[in-house]
């Protein structure tokens, strides 16, 4: 990684803080922009970043469109003037309510979200008022990851027929994630992706109209090769470790790590960092950051506010040492943090809010 992450007066910096760094972010949007081949094929998901800041690079850069999981963050678009924001989340109870206020709160702004059973479908169809704006819809189709989505066949047809009739709703196309494939080599990854298309072809038309969002981070650059397809990654923003040692064919940089100190040395071997749970995404067995300066580290404790490692380098540190680290997975790391430390050439030059509440105002 190089010292590129390395602070020129790291002491006016608290720890454990999350520092990013925008001229790597434009590096990788510029990235994201040459897999895709044009900005119109993208719509990037906000869940990793949930930052007005980095919705404003990407804008600058032609991107108009984009998805989010929360409400906070489909009014956190909205505050940034995008024009088309899909809630990447079918919304139930109380949030379909609030899905209706901000469409009503935000009428420069076309909403969608997910649809994957007739049951929601017809909640929908009872709340939204034929006053408000259409709510575009988009069917969630299951792909093998059997989080979420309705399968690939005569369902998905009806579900579709039934939103096509509709005086109050939108059928915007087809949300196709697979989130499931993974795999390192690249031809395997694309083999995946494509068998688990499968059946969906059968639904698709040749409406251009009809938007079909693909994929996410991993399968970003297989689902760029087919040109009817609409993107959607989004870690690749600030990129991390996990994904960096997974997907070697992806050049995305590394945009965001977390600072840390050393807080104790209770064994001549160990080293206690105060990067807890409450600092760093702990959902994920060890190792859940990379440690440049202790690469060979054992992690053996994790807890709210300690990290725990042992070194054989530990004898060169003493208490209130900085070290810098990348997550394994950001997305979740992000949302523990208020604000990003804005870095420019090793100074700090900003702070950007994090919009990591469930709730704005809506």
């Amino acid at each position: 990684m190089g010292g590129w992450y390395q602070l020129e007066f790291p002491e006016g910096i608290a720890s454990p803080s999350l520092l990013v760094h925008p001229e790597r972010i434009r590096h990788n949007i510029k990235e994201m922009l040459r897999v895709a081949g044009d900005a119109g094929r993208l719509r990037p998901h906000v869940k990793t970043h949930k930052c007005r800041e980095i919705i404003a690079l990407q804008m600058e850069q032609g991107i108009n469109k984009f998805k989010c999981a929360t409400i906070a963050e489909a009014e956190m678009l909205a505050l940034s003037q995008v024009k088309d924001v899909l809630l990447a989340y079918q919304p139930t109870g109380p949030n379909i309510y609030r899905l209706i206020q901000l469409m009503q709160q935000y009428p420069e702004t076309a909403f969608s979200a997910l649809i994957d059973n007739m049951e929601a479908l017809e909640q929908l169809e009872r709340l939204v008022s034929p006053a408000d704006h259409l709510l575009g819809l988009f069917i969630d189709v299951d792909l093998g990851m059997h989080r979420t989505g309705i399968p690939p066949g005569p369902a998905a047809s009806e579900l579709k027929s039934k939103i096509l009739k509709s005086a109050k709703l939108k059928f915007r196309g087809w949300h196709l994630y697979d989130g499931h494939i993974r795999h390192s080599d690249f031809d395997h990854r694309r083999d995946a992706a494509e068998q688990a298309l499968g059946m969906v072809w059968n639904l698709i038309s040749d409406d251009p109209a009809e938007e079909i969002v693909a994929g996410g981070s991993p399968t970003f650059p297989v689902h760029a090769l087919n040109p009817r397809f609409n993107l959607s990654p989004g870690t690749c923003l600030l990129w991390d470790q996990g994904y960096s040692d997974m997907m070697p064919d992806q050049q995305f940089k590394v945009a965001a790590v977390l600072i840390t100190r050393v807080i104790s040395k209770p064994l001549p071997d160990l080293v206690c960092l105060d990067l807890g749970h409450k600092a760093l995404a702990s959902e994920m067995p060890h190792p859940r950051v990379y440690l440049p300066a202790l690469e060979t580290a054992e992690f053996v404790s994790h807890s709210e506010e300690h990290l725990v490692v042992r070194s054989s380098k530990a004898a060169n540190l003493k208490v209130g040492d900085v070290l810098y680290g990348v997550p394994m997975h950001i997305c979740p790391t992000v949302a523990l943090h208020q604000e990003m430390v804005v870095i420019e050439h090793g100074i700090e030059v900003d702070r950007w809010q994090i919009f990591r509440s469930r709730k704005v105002t809506v």
